[in-house]
């Protein structure tokens, strides 16, 4: 099952779709990291996630681009966690698919996909904030909504997290 768990800053998204992969009681569980630990910042953010997953099972895999590059040890419940990330260190860092970034995250995601039973992954909710943006804020915002589409059409099931409570537009949560 593929679903597609979308939320606005601090929203609980990623709380609930930790929720979500610990069902999948008899499954390896696999954490993709794509923060890239840029400053004192990130890697405090990094390490007090760490801590959350410590007694949940996960075995974590950091890829911070090139998604397509990951192979999982055996076929479980993979927790990807976040495209917003993902999607910006493939536009920005010099590692990055930077004007390919869209294909390559594609990419990656099917071949996560034929590797896994489960993927659960977690974006951000875009042009939600009642701003203008322009330029390059506004070219990575376009990017983030058309991955996100793309994966809403692909996915068995989308959940928009508000305030900690999911709500579904499409399938709904597997028991």
């Amino acid at each position: 099952m593929f679903t597609l768990v979308i939320g606005g800053a601090a929203s609980g998204k990623s709380a609930y779709a930790e929720e979500l992969i610990l069902k999948y009681r008899e499954k390896r569980r696999t954490y993709i990291a794509t923060m890239e630990p840029f400053d004192d910042e990130c890697r405090q953010r990094i390490e007090k996630h760490r801590i959350q997953r410590k007694e949940k099972a996960f075995e974590t895999v950091e890829c911070f681009t090139n998604l397509s590059s990951v192979k999982l040890a055996e076929k479980g419940a993979v927790l990807l966690e976040c495209m917003g990330n993902l999607a910006a260190n493939e536009r920005y860092s010099p590692k990055g698919a930077g004007a390919d970034a869209y294909d390559a995250i594609l990419a990656g995601v099917d071949a996560l996909l034929e590797q896994c039973d489960d993927l659960v992954i977690v974006s951000n909710d875009v042009f939600g904030g009642g701003a203008q943006y322009e330029g390059d804020t506004l070219a990575y915002l376009k990017l983030l909504a058309d991955i996100n589409r793309t994966l809403a059409a692909k996915a068995d099931a989308v959940c928009e997290v508000v305030c900690g409570v999911p709500v579904y537009y499409k399938g709904g949560e597997r028991d």
